[in-house]
């Protein structure tokens, strides 16, 4: 195995450094567990050390999964598998504050029991710049709002991006490929994307140099089944978790499709499962709060409102999905559209499904209620609404690209509309941008 070698992750460590010296808001980085969160600091800690001339003595780096420092610092596990002694944590730092400037990272804080105390008083403290992580919203929400009164930032993580990727393949198997210029420019794009599909983004796999039995493992025990236990089981009270288990399978197969409580409950229970709406509900829930899955939720264009209902779910990394569901038949529509979905989050915009219109659509003795949809409708704050249909091929036929275009073509305003497909090249029809979605995901300009 290789020495490790930290990726860069451009899009947080800018994010990082716009914030560093606003001392009165704490940054907290979110994400799945086993994203990136730990190695993001590093990279940080090392940007403030080679520019901003930050001596280790100013840096203070804890890591609350780690028992040993927990010890040391004297924190104990109580009956709930929670740390206690938020005091001494305090302490502890305290005698270490630097009399310029001191840096703060507290790894995986919720594992902390009132570790919101923790942190608000160190954002009151002169000269404390405090960055913090953590792998569950459910344990952030409501504590963050109400503990710092919206002095906080919240930097919300995902595994590797396939731009992320492409680096960090060059990084860990050099001898894979020639240089990272080559396959941007070249035609191993689609290589390198089959290899992000089929094996993950989680950064920990990229490591493992493509040893699928290796990755599968790592997938379902490190990232997986950890998660489920710490997050969800553990939450709920869960003694048994093969109804739980079935749902996430459920979900994770149905990723992209119009999905309601009720639609959910009679797929499992035709699948020889009954869960009921509200422990459906909380396994969801948890699953969300997890970072596991994204809930997308629907957008009446015409009516500009936000709809209740058939929400659609995507699944945080397609090779995790790969991993649980065992499928190496792995259907590539609904893979580029979850992924294309991922990299919009990314890149800051809010993500909805789109509803164009209803309209009848005549069938053998009757008319049928059709609901015409484009795949994402996307905004960024204070900017103009974008528009992106997903399609793995859309110029195999006149047909397929009249079909491809039928929904955005729908739509009666001016704002911005893409269709993203695998075909090469880029061009325009009737207004409609066409762009090679590799391309595009790999963020060439």
């Amino acid at each position: 195995m290789a020495s490790e070698i930290l990726i860069g992750r451009p899009i947080y460590m800018e994010k990082l450094k716009s914030l560093q010296g606003q001392l009165d808001i704490v940054k907290v980085i979110t994400g799945a567990r086993r994203c990136g969160k730990s190695k993001l600091l590093s990279l940080f800690q090392t940007d403030l050390q080679i520019h901003s001339k930050v001596t280790d003595s100013q840096i203070i780096n804890i890591n609350l999964e780690d028992l040993l420092q927990a010890r040391e610092i004297g924190l104990e596990l109580n009956n709930k598998k929670m740390l206690v002694g938020y005091n001494k944590l305090l302490d502890f730092i305290l005698a270490k504050l630097h009399p310029k400037m001191t840096y703060i990272f507290i790894d995986e804080i919720q594992l902390l029991e009132d570790w919101q105390q923790v942190a608000n008083a160190l954002r009151l403290r002169k000269n404390v710049d405090v960055y913090i992580t953590g792998s569950n919203a459910y344990m952030f929400s409501s504590d963050l709002a109400n503990s710092f009164g919206g002095r906080y930032i919240e930097i919300k993580m995902q595994p590797f991006s396939f731009s992320e990727y492409i680096t960090a393949y060059h990084q860990f198997a050099p001898w894979t490929f020639k240089t990272r210029d080559d396959d941007v420019n070249g035609h191993s794009l689609q290589r390198v994307y089959e290899k992000y599909v089929r094996e993950s983004g989680f950064p920990q796999t990229a490591n493992l140099l493509g040893n699928r039995q290796l990755i599968n493992d790592y997938l379902m025990d490190t990232v997986y089944l950890n998660t489920i236990q710490k997050d969800i089981v553990q939450r709920f009270g869960i003694s048994d978790s093969g109804k739980l288990d079935a749902v996430v399978r459920f979900l994770f197969d149905n990723i992209g499709c119009e999905t309601s409580l009720r639609k959910i409950e009679r797929g499992l229970k035709a699948a020889g499962h009954s869960v009921s709406i509200a422990t459906l509900n909380n396994y969801i829930q948890g699953l969300l709060d997890s970072y596991l899955m994204h809930k997308c939720d629907r957008y009446d264009i015409k009516g500009k409102q936000f709809l209740d209902a058939n929400s659609k779910y995507y699944v945080a990394d397609i090779g995790l999905r790969t991993a649980l569901l065992g499928h190496e038949d792995v259907d590539m529509g609904r893979a580029l559209e979850n992924i294309v979905y991922l990299e919009l989050l990314r890149r800051g915009y809010r993500v909805s499904v789109g509803n164009v219109k209803t309209k009848f659509v005549k069938t053998v003795g009757k008319n049928e209620r059709k609901t015409i949809e484009v795949d994402f409708v996307a905004q960024k704050p204070g900017e103009e609404i974008e528009y992106y249909q997903v399609a793995l091929y859309a110029l195999a036929s006149e047909e397929t690209l009249i079909r491809e275009l039928a929904s955005l073509e729908e739509i009666s305003d001016n704002y911005p509309k893409f269709l993203l497909t695998m075909d090469p090249g880029n061009g325009t029809n009737k207004g409609i941008k066409r762009l090679n979605v590799l391309e595009w995901l790999a963020d060439i300009k």
